[in-house]
């Protein structure tokens, strides 16, 4: 049987310690090919750079960096340095902080999964409620384990796994399968004066509360779980669909 290849990457940045964490668990499980930014591109969703060219520099064996957005990595990564043999998983963390409920649709971590599985390759993104999980060997073994699972487990063509370490000021209680729950940001843009009396804005606030079902991610990463949320592409709402048909004209195709 031919070594499994994972493709790794993260919107920390190539020199982000999370990368480095998940990377050493994927080595025990077959051959690791890094393609990460070159800079910190958190919160850059699933952008792509259309408007310059892309750079990619090798760092270290079967690493490299390029200066563009997680979902560039993917893309130059799965269209060039493994075009002859597509990886048998796409990973994407560890991201320095959760990507929980809401908050994927910017998430550069949670897009970098999405774009491997646009690649038809099985994908997950792993964050972390602190870096502190970084030295927890225990949650480092159940991650481990989640992923070892997963490599053996037959997926829908179109999912992808989020998965989320809950802060290390929570007891570590097991493992949870959830729903995305949803968030309110507090005073989301901050408003301030600059020393020449120009006005400007910082956009992102505080969390103050989330929602959500029972099974949600906020509430099983609250509780001291680690959380696995099944994502998918299809963004399609079904039941709208008969609806809405009254807005449909023409005759059939």
């Amino acid at each position: 049987m031919a070594e499994k290849i994972f493709l790794l990457t993260n919107d920390d940045g190539h020199r982000a310690v999370g990368l480095r964490v998940l990377a050493n668990i994927l080595k025990r499980f077959g051959r690791v090919v890094i393609v990460a930014p070159e800079t910190e591109q958190s919160a850059c969703s699933h952008a792509i750079t259309l408007h310059r060219p892309l750079r990619m520099k090798q760092f270290a064996p079967e690493c490299y960096a390029v200066d563009g957005t997680t979902s560039d990595c993917v893309l130059l990564a799965s269209q060039r340095l493994l075009a002859d043999r597509k990886p048998d998983m796409v990973f994407s963390g560890i991201n320095h902080g959760p990507n929980l409920g809401d908050d994927i649709t910017y998430s550069g971590t949670v897009a970098g999964a999405f774009e491997g599985r646009l690649f038809g390759v099985r994908s997950m993104a792993v964050s972390s409620g602190d870096m502190a999980r970084f030295e927890d060997e225990r949650c480092l073994r159940m991650l481990a384990g989640i992923i070892e699972r997963a490599l053996s487990e037959d997926w829908e063509d179109d999912v992808l796994l989020n998965v989320n370490l809950p802060p290390s000021n929570r007891e570590l209680k097991g493992v949870k399968l959830t729903c995305l729950g949803r968030s309110h940001y507090a005073e989301s843009v901050i408003e301030k004066t600059d020393p020449r009396g120009q006005t400007y804005y910082w956009i992102g606030g505080v969390n103050s509360e989330w929602f959500g079902a029972r099974n949600s991610d906020f509430r099983a990463v609250d509780k001291g779980y680690i959380s696995v949320t099944p994502l998918h592409l299809d963004l399609t709402h079904y039941p709208s669909l008969s609806k809405f048909g009254s807005l449909e004209a023409g005759g059939e195709d």
